[in-house]
């Protein structure tokens, strides 16, 4: 993946699915959502152990497929362990229409959900964090 690849996907992209998003300060997945959120985006917080909970001031979902039509997600960012992302995957094509990013945090990766996602036409980006590309590619969000 290319820095230009990666300035393009965050630049375009408005609205983020925070996959295993923890209601914990402490925990990456809170920190990397609440930059995003200072950044301009619309992250929409998603645990099942949480589902009709308020994070960051936002509702939380069970699952992608909880997430209302009105909410349009451009991005999917995983916070889980590689094994659980093949059912991500398959779960955001079957039910987000306007996805056009798969974003994997750092150490989570799988070559065999990348390939399906990335034949759905979909901008996929692995073992990487949108909190540490952001400031080093210098992006300003077309969200903010």
């Amino acid at each position: 993946m290319s820095d230009d690849e990666i300035e393009r996907a965050l630049r375009d992209c408005k609205t983020i699915a925070i996959v295993g998003m923890s209601p914990k300060e402490e925990r990456p997945s809170w920190g990397v959502a609440r930059f995003l959120k200072s950044q301009g985006y619309r992250i929409v917080p998603v645990n099942p152990g949480h589902a009709g909970e308020t994070m960051l001031d936002e509702t939380v979902y069970g699952d992608l497929a909880s997430i209302p039509d009105s909410i349009r997600i451009d991005m999917v960012d995983i916070f889980r362990r590689s094994d659980a992302v093949p059912e991500i995957v398959d779960e955001a094509l079957a039910n987000l229409p306007g996805l056009s990013i798969v974003w994997m945090q750092l150490g989570v990766e799988h070559a065999q959900a990348a390939n399906k996602a990335r034949k759905a036409g979909l901008t996929v980006i692995e073992n990487r964090c949108p909190k540490i590309e952001i400031p080093r590619l210098g992006i300003r969000p077309k969200a903010a």
